[in-house]
């Protein structure tokens, strides 16, 4: 019990020192995702957690003038393959986190990339 209540209050700690919850990655094809402030335990945390991936996915799969069929077939693929590349590191965290570690700051963030 005592190690949930920890393991809580360390995530809420976290989630008001988190201000930014997508910022942009140094490369301009690549987003990076915090799920710092998330209870990546519960249901809605990794709700939350994959509709910031998604998110991401659609900025950097963001092509000028997607209302031509091939740019929006090739937009759509971009963000089917982002939200795959992230999948392995959601997997991880979310593993961890429901085996009671408690990922905090920076280190508490994935990037999802466009290929």
């Amino acid at each position: 019990m005592l190690k949930t209540v920890t393991a809580v209050a360390a995530v809420v700690v976290a989630g008001a020192l988190v201000v930014p919850t997508v910022s942009q990655a140094a490369e301009g094809n690549s987003i990076r995702v915090s799920y710092a402030d998330l209870n990546l335990a519960s249901g809605p945390g990794q709700h939350s957690l994959q509709g910031r991936i998604a998110q991401a996915a659609r900025s950097v799969c963001e092509l000028e003038d997607s209302r031509q069929l091939p740019l929006w077939t090739a937009t759509d693929r971009c963000r089917s393959d982002a939200v795959a590349s992230a999948q392995p590191a959601y997997e991880a965290a979310v593993s961890s986190a429901r085996h009671g570690i408690v990922i905090v700051g920076e280190a508490a963030a994935l990037v999802v990339t466009a290929h």
